[in-house]
């Protein structure tokens, strides 16, 4: 018997996610996939899931499922936040069984802003150009979740869980973010700006990237405007205003304004959980 699961809410923002549609780029289509990929692959390891199969996204919890059919092995993941079964807590960064009738509901998290549910077997929802990643810029593939969806759970996979737990991940404040200079520093005043300054996550903030605010990062005057020129997640671009914003999962293809450094991959999944009014620092680095 397959499983399902009833969603009865969403909280702020629940998404399916992936690996995301890599390769693609040339033809105008972003990666997308998980904000938070170590996480989310972690989600899919510590079920056992090969890796790539969907799993939810929850943005500051709010998640509540209800499971059909078969009972499912799950494991949150990413942001640490109280999960519940039928009311009564279980842990997060560990798999768990719900059986079938039973409710799980996902907390606002104590930390970090998105938790990642993967479920044994993961969501099967139909692909859309290879990947079940919403991207919330293009609006390709599967929409939000939504109050009564019914999601099927794949065929479990053959290799069983054999890790019991996983350390959740600790978010000190201010998030600092390692960034190599460049490609186009020359673009800015001084590019240090960057480092020297503490700045602010604006609530303007989402999937497609992190704005800031709380300083500035002066243009050269009368540089005039860059030619549109491929950009990619974490690159740190710099808009007339001088506010930096960090590009995530769903960020353009190309852009027009400069980039005056790029966060390393594994620090973009750490500014991935960087809360609205928290605060972020950066730091320069060599290149990896």
């Amino acid at each position: 018997m397959r499983s399902l699961l009833r969603v009865l809410r969403t909280g702020p923002l629940a998404l399916l996610q992936d690996d995301g549609r890599p390769g693609q780029a040339a033809v105008g289509v972003g990666r997308s996939g998980a904000a938070d990929r170590t996480a989310y692959a972690l989600a899919n390891r510590l079920v056992a899931n090969p890796p790539g199969l969907a799993a939810i996204e929850t943005t500051l919890g709010g998640l509540e499922l209800e499971v059909r059919g078969a009972g499912v092995l799950v494991c949150l993941t990413g942001a640490p936040a109280p999960l519940h079964v039928d009311g009564v807590a279980v842990g997060d960064h560990a798999p768990i069984v719900v059986p079938a009738g039973s409710r799980l509901r996902v907390g606002p998290p104590v930390a970090g802003l998105r938790s990642y549910l993967a479920v044994r077997g993961g969501i099967d929802v139909p692909p859309v150009l290879g990947s079940r990643s919403h991207d919330v810029l293009s609006g390709l593939g599967p929409p939000p979740l939504a109050e009564g969806d019914l999601l099927r759970v794949g065929p479990a996979p053959r290799e069983q869980p054999s890790v019991d737990q996983a350390p959740p991940p600790r978010y000190d404040e201010p998030a600092v973010l390692r960034v190599v200079r460049g490609p186009r520093a020359d673009r800015v005043v001084d590019a240090d700006a960057l480092v020297d300054t503490t700045w602010t996550a604006s609530d303007r903030s989402n999937r497609i990237g992190m704005r800031l605010t709380g300083g500035r990062v002066a243009p050269v005057a009368g540089a005039g405007e860059l030619v549109s020129e491929g950009v990619w997640r974490g690159a740190v671009q710099v808009p007339p205003n001088g506010e930096p914003v960090v590009f995530l999962s769903d960020h353009p293809v190309t852009g027009g304004y400069p980039v005056v450094g790029v966060v390393l991959g594994a620090d973009v999944d750490r500014a991935a959980q960087v809360r609205p009014g928290q605060q972020v620092r950066f730091r320069w680095v060599g290149a990896p």
